[in-house]
């Protein structure tokens, strides 16, 4: 799976994607997070405030509570702006 960072959260992190093979424990969004930032402390330090914190699965905006199951990329990134 692909998890991509945009905004200010990839320059926090000082990168845009990340390959990864999360457990079959990690079955959200909400999970996802989590489990990311159980294992890289720039990511939790990033992702602090977890409720500012927006994500896409298979390029389609869903909350925390999205099952992980077949998704091939999640996007994580800040609040969108109109304009």
């Amino acid at each position: 799976m692909r998890v991509l960072y945009f905004a200010w959260l990839r320059e926090r992190l000082g990168r845009d994607s990340d390959e990864i093979d999360p457990p079959a424990s990690v079955a959200t969004i909400a999970d996802l997070i989590d489990w990311l930032a159980a294992n890289d402390e720039t990511f939790a330090l990033a992702t602090a405030k977890r409720e500012l914190i927006r994500a896409a699965r298979d390029e389609e905006l869903v909350d925390h509570q999205t099952p992980l199951a077949g998704a091939k990329t999640i996007a994580l990134f800040p609040p969108m702006t109109g304009g």
